[in-house]
């Protein structure tokens, strides 16, 4: 290249210059294109989470209207349903000091009666709606406080166990609602139709999964009984909440396992 004239070394010279200019030029386009691509890309991302906060905002707002919704139900219940079937059952009770006729008063029992299962059925309803209770600790403790006082005028013992459960565990009102009636229709199943004189309420926790097993040491149930409304009812209602029931039908006694997976988050 020494021996190229003057003008030549000046064009080439230029030439490469010119050419490093534009391999600059476009190599700071390409920084600034991806540079701009992921602020971009950013401002998108914030916008999203923004929007997502938003509707997580709303569902809060949500969740906490419907639980004072629920409340306010719960403390009218209580307040006037309660205070009407307490008053029902004062008058009830003073009638039947006043009653002479025999008939009479079976009557006036037989209106007590009702006034205490209408009791009942209201504390239940009001356990129900109480968010406070949404936790397996507060399930647990009330599936056997219901199975003791129903079981107590009867001749089966109740026996209970609690392994590994985590008592401030969340769960859903509808779950802990259905899974109650289940236990409500199983025990009242044993009652009826198993000849059992002992039952045994079981509570197991693995991680996010929930067991609950009924079992009982009456004669169990045939091969060839066909399945009631109570059976298929506790089945659906296990179905309906993404969850498990097992009827083992192998005796003596008869086990029925109930098993569904908590939305718990991390």
């Amino acid at each position: 290249m020494n021996q190229l004239p003057e003008e030549f070394k000046f064009t080439y010279i230029l030439a490469v210059m010119i050419m490093m200019f534009f391999v600059g030029f476009i190599i700071f386009v390409v920084l600034m294109y991806n540079r701009k691509q992921l602020l971009y890309f950013k401002e998108k991302q914030l916008k999203e989470a923004e929007y997502q906060n938003q509707l997580l905002q709303k569902e809060l707002e949500k969740q906490k209207s419907i639980e004072e919704e629920r409340e306010r139900i719960s403390h009218d219940m209580h307040d006037d349903l309660g205070a009407g079937i307490s008053a029902l059952k004062l008058q009830a009770e003073f009638l039947k000091q006043k009653a002479k006729d025999d008939d009479l008063q079976s009557d006036i029992d037989e209106l007590l009666k009702t006034s205490e299962e209408m009791n009942l059925s209201m504390r239940e309803m009001l356990w129900s709606l109480n968010s406070g209770n949404d936790t397996l600790g507060s399930f647990i403790e009330y599936a056997v406080q219901y199975a003791d006082n129903f079981l107590k005028k009867t001749k089966i013992k109740l026996q209970s166990e609690s392994i590994d459960i985590l008592s401030e565990t969340p769960i859903s009102t509808e779950l802990r609602r259905n899974m109650f009636l289940c236990l409500k229709e199983s025990i009242n199943n044993a009652y009826k139709h198993s000849q059992a004189n002992s039952l045994k309420l079981s509570f197991f926790q693995e991680g996010n999964t929930f067991s609950m097993n009924i079992s009982d040491n009456g004669i169990g149930i045939s091969k060839t009984h066909t399945e009631g409304n109570g059976l298929r009812n506790i089945k659906r209602r296990m179905l309906e909440q993404n969850g498990e029931c097992h009827i083992l039908k192998e005796g003596p006694g008869t086990e029925i396992l109930f098993k569904t997976t908590l939305n718990i988050e991390n």
